[in-house]
């Protein structure tokens, strides 16, 4: 039986940290064994927001690097660069003739992205979840691991799927929002405020990059507080944080120790020690970090590799977006 098909792009901007691992990369390894899974780094998306390309090419260097040093298997999926697909845009350009202006103009991220940057409200902006569209059902995904903020532009890509089948035939399954839902995890900036990010307050945001002293000193100087009032207390949010952190690379001997202090403690005979936790916390996360990092540098320090796993991914990722494209020609009347 032909195992499903999977799709999701990162784009390349900025650097992957802790909450990227395990909100997204972590379920991706795991993928891998049970679809057919199509991974992209999305370096045409990123010129709508990005318009300065200097740095763009080390930043897919650094995406797919430090995803295959996370245990992404390049033999196993399609791991490619967008714009080494051309049947993408393609597609992109047939969608384009299926949406409209007005629901476009409606869309929650392009509101937020015009109010962010007012000087740059380009066509690729407004026509992003189009892009995203021509993303997914090129390689005619039936799931997509998506978030939050990712919801509409799924529904986005299922109605213009769904509007192609119903004027020219059908081509593509709708593709719905999927993930390994036990498996969800968010991680708070070390600071308490929202979640880690790859461009915004950088000393709050564990990186894959960072190396171990800095991985030790952002962890010292997390948010905590002086303890609980009374045993077996509510956590507030941003210790509950560090011991998110820490249940996911501690010991289940060391999390449960700190687990006992904290509920052991109260005002006047705080048990807990803060300082005592974010020091082992940061050991742990060090032994975390270090090997992903020193895989990652080596595998940028090797460009032939690199280049090797670039090429392999466009091969995978060009012939089922080919067989796609003839069908969509072929649906049309562009079959001359």
């Amino acid at each position: 039986m032909e195992k499903e098909v999977v799709v999701s792009g990162i784009r390349p901007t900025g650097f992957l940290h802790l909450g990227n691992y395990f909100g997204a990369m972590r379920n991706y390894v795991r993928m891998q064994d049970d679809f057919n899974c199509y991974f992209f780094v999305a370096n045409w998306h990123s010129l709508t927001t990005h318009p300065d390309t200097r740095e763009l090419k080390n930043s897919v260097y650094r995406v797919i690097a430090e995803n295959i040093a996370c245990g992404l298997d390049p033999q196993k999926v399609a791991f490619y660069v967008q714009s080494d697909i051309p049947e993408i845009a393609e597609l992109y350009l047939y969608l384009n003739m299926l949406s409209y202006k007005g629901e476009l103009e409606k869309t929650v991220t392009f509101k937020e992205k015009v109010r962010l940057q007012p000087e740059n409200v380009n066509a690729g902006l407004l026509t992003y979840p189009v892009l995203q569209a021509a993303d997914i059902i090129i390689q005619r995904a039936v799931k997509v691991p998506v978030g939050k903020d990712q919801e509409q532009h799924l529904e986005m890509a299922r109605n213009f799927a769904d509007r192609f089948n119903y004027r020219y035939g059908d081509v593509f399954p709708l593709p719905y929002a999927f993930n390994y839902g036990d498996e969800l995890i968010r991680i708070m900036g070390l600071d308490g405020n929202g979640k880690m990010s790859k461009s915004e307050n950088q000393n709050a945001t564990i990186y894959l990059a960072d190396d171990d002293e800095l991985i030790r000193k952002k962890i010292m100087k997390a948010k905590t507080d002086q303890g609980p009032e009374t045993p077996d207390s509510v956590k507030p949010d941003y210790i509950q944080n560090l011991f998110t952190m820490m249940k996911l690379v501690s010991s289940a001997d060391t999390l449960a120790k700190f687990e006992a202090d904290f509920n052991a403690s109260s005002q006047g005979n705080c048990i807990i020690r803060y300082g005592d936790m974010k020091k082992q916390l940061a050991e742990d996360m060090v032994q975390f970090v270090k090997p992903i990092r020193e895989k990652a540098a080596d595998l940028l320090a090797n460009p032939d590799e690199l280049h090797r796993i670039i090429k392999q991914g466009a091969d995978k990722g060009r012939a089922r977006a080919s067989e796609t494209l003839t069908m969509v020609r072929n649906a049309v009347g562009l079959n001359y």
